[in-house]
């Protein structure tokens, strides 16, 4: 398996990651906490850890600097945080508002 097949899986997974906190983050799973900009800041900086992982395990290099970064590591990520959380969220049971509220 090549190096940009690796940076891939290292993104996706922490892509669903992500969608998991972001999730929880969203619908209050986590103290109560319901804040959407926290929940993509925390997704960011999942992303952020995943490339500098993948960078300390294949090197700089091999990553193919910015580039390569984007196309194997940003994009799947992205696709796979924004559609697991959007499915997540749709799926989650929200309880009924009260009339009068």
């Amino acid at each position: 398996m090549d190096v940009d097949a690796k940076v891939t899986i290292i993104h996706v997974i922490g892509g669903i990651i992500a969608a998991f906190l972001s999730f929880a983050l969203t619908t209050g799973l986590i103290s109560g906490i319901n804040n959407e900009a926290i929940a993509i800041l925390i997704a960011l900086v999942v992303l952020y850890i995943s490339g500098q992982v993948s960078e300390r395990i294949f090197g700089k290099e091999a990553v193919g600097g910015f580039k390569g970064w984007l196309w194997s590591g940003i994009v799947p990520f992205l696709f796979i945080w924004i559609v697991l959380w959007i499915l997540l969220f749709n799926i989650n049971p929200v309880p009924p508002i009260p009339a009068g509220k």
